[in-house]
C-alpha cells in the first residue's frame, strides 16, 4: 500500500504493520538523507473518510521520538519531506505516538511510521513547521545574502570618477545605479518572495 524514496536508493516498500492502522518503514544508515517522499503505491487506497499521518523517528537513548511531518490521502498520495533538521533532535517529541516494540533503538536507523486516521482528524493535525520541501524564509534569507555578497564585491571595485583611467573597451556603471537595483529588489523580496516568477 506504501512506499518511500530516498535519494540514490531504491523504492522501498517493505514495512513492518504494527497494527490495523499503524506501518512502519526502517531506513538504515539515515545520517546523510536530507528528504523523504512517502507515498501510496495505488494498489490498495484508504478507507472513505481516512488518510494517513506520516511520522518521523530519530532513535535516541530513551527511544524513539515521533514528529508529525503531513500527511497522504487517496487526494494526495504522495508528499516529500525534509527531515534533516530533525536528526538527532527530541524537541519535537511531544506528539504521542507509539509504534509498538518494532521500533528501533539503533544507532543511524532512522523510521517513517504511517497511521490511519480519519481526515477530520488529520486536518486538525499541525505537522512539524522544518518538515516542508520548500521554505520561504530560507529562500528569502539566501536572496538576501546574495545580494549582499554581489553588492560588497562590486563595490569593492569602485572608484571615484578622478581615479578612472580612459578605457574604450571598459564598459562603468555608477555604483549608485546597483544600489538602487539592490534596494528595489530587496523591497520587492520583503513584500512578496516569489515576485520573480512573474
Amino acid at each position: 500500500m506504501f512506499g518511500i524514496i530516498i535519494s540514490g536508493r531504491l523504492v522501498q516498500t517493505d514495512f513492518t504493520p504494527v497494527s490495523e492502522t499503524q506501518f512502519l518503514f526502517n531506513i538504515p544508515d539515515a545520517d546523510n538523507i536530507n528528504h523523504i517522499v512517502v507515498f501510496m503505491t495505488g494498489q490498495t487506497p484508504f478507507p472513505d473518510d481516512y488518510g494517513g499521518a506520516v511520522y518521523f523517528a530519530w532513535p535516541s537513548s530513551e527511544g524513539p521520538s515521533w514528529i508529525l511531518l503531513g500527511h497522504i490521502s487517496n487526494q494526495k498520495p504522495s508528499a516529500i519531506f525534509k527531515i534533516s533538521s530533525f536528526k538527532h533532535s527530541s524537541e519535537d517529541g511531544q506528539n504521542q505516538i507509539h509504534f509498538g516494540d518494532v521500533s528501533q533503538k539503533q544507532s543511524h536507523q532512522a523510521q517513517i511510521g504511517i497511521s490511519a486516521e480519519p481526515l477530520t482528524q488529520l486536518a486538525q493535525q499541525t505537522p512539524a513547521t522544518q518538515s516542508n520541501a520548500t521554505s520561504v524564509p530560507s529562500f528569502v534569507e539566501f536572496s538576501t545574502k546574495m545580494l549582499e555578497n554581489l553588492f560588497n564585491y562590486t563595490s569593492s571595485f569602485a572608484v571615484t570618477q578622478s581615479q578612472m583611467v580612459p578605457n574604450p573597451s571598459e564598459n562603468f556603471v555608477p555604483l549608485s545605479t546597483l544600489k538602487t537595483w539592490y534596494d528595489n529588489f530587496q523591497r520587492k523580496l520583503q513584500h512578496n518572495p516569489f515576485f520573480w516568477k512573474s
